[in-house]
């Protein structure tokens, strides 16, 4: 298996995280896409790592997204808890507080 089916999986795993965030309209699914999203990139860096020239570069990181993706999913939640407990929904559209 080359690096073209690696590149396919994150392709297809980028395009239905781009599809979650366009198409849902509740906070905690746009954050499941974000992730997605995340971890294609992940895919990318890993087998690039493996099929190109064998450094660490690629495994540094895909660590650096994978520890970047923990604090994003910590305080996005935080933010939801907030937004949930303020509007009493976790729809984006009802938090519209400014527009008033």
């Amino acid at each position: 298996m080359g690096v073209e089916a690696y590149m396919g999986v994150a392709g297809v795993l980028f395009v239905l995280g781009i599809v979650c965030i366009i198409s849902r309209r509740n906070i905690l699914y746009v954050l499941m896409g974000i992730e997605m999203i995340l971890n294609a990139a992940n895919i990318n860096f890993v087998a690039i790592n493996r099929f190109g020239n064998g450094g660490l570069e690629g495994r540094m990181f895909a660590i650096f997204v994978i520890i970047l993706a923990a604090a994003e999913a910590a305080i996005a939640l935080a933010i939801v808890l907030n937004v949930f407990h303020l509007f009493q929904s976790i729809r984006p559209s009802d938090a519209d507080m400014l527009r008033d």
